[in-house]
């Protein structure tokens, strides 16, 4: 049974904003003790406004900020399921076999992974990012597009290297049917979204 879109209530007077996160920054604004490490207080953004959800330090893409509680409630409630979608360059061409298996959900140790999305693609012609991925000659690399309504700790990582195919480099390029590439957003750069921008984010499916 489809499950109907979220309904949300945009405030007017509350910031709702997308960022394109670069690789190698925290998502956080204050610096950890000892660290030298890149934080979101470089960026410029409006006061009071905090993640709604995170990516890795090591990740890179898509990321929401505001100030409004009640959406970071919604997103956040693991009830609601929203997708978001990721392009993985991985170790390693998967099978169909193992697709499969991610589709149909995996074991990776207490946590049982919900059914998804999950397909090889072709490369998808990303910018580079500052720091190059691990090379080796010996082991091919491929892309895999992955959908997920759930986002424990580094799963898709966990969830590639289950299948014997480690991340190399990880991208969140969508949060519902809400895209990088429609907001045009180079990495690094962030813009204040719509009411049907947002409401793109709740989406059934990108």
């Amino acid at each position: 049974m489809q499950r109907k879109p979220l309904k949300f209530s945009f405030k007017k007077d509350r910031h709702y904003l997308a960022f394109n996160k670069p690789y190698g920054v925290l998502c956080q604004f204050t610096q950890p003790t000892d660290s030298d490490k890149g934080t979101l207080s470089t960026y410029s953004f409006p006061k009071n406004v905090y993640t709604v959800g995170r990516l890795d330090y090591d990740s890179e893409g898509l990321i929401l900020l505001t100030d409004d509680a009640t959406l970071n409630q919604l997103m956040l409630d693991p009830h609601n399921r929203h997708w978001r979608t990721y392009l993985a360059q991985v170790e390693n061409e998967p099978s169909e076999e193992a697709l499969i298996q991610l589709r149909k959900g995996v074991r990776l140790g207490d946590l049982k992974t919900l059914p998804c999305q999950a397909d090889l693609i072709s490369d998808p012609g990303l910018p580079d990012r500052p720091v190059p991925i691990r090379f080796r000659k010996s082991i091919p690399t491929s892309w895999m597009r992955l959908s997920l309504t759930e986002g424990k700790n580094r799963q898709v990582r966990r969830m590639t290297a289950h299948i014997g195919c480690p991340t190399l480099r990880l991208v969140r390029v969508a949060l519902g049917s809400l895209g990088l590439s429609d907001l045009g957003l180079e990495s690094g750069a962030w813009k204040a979204l719509s009411e049907q921008e947002l409401c793109r984010v709740f989406a059934h499916i990108v």
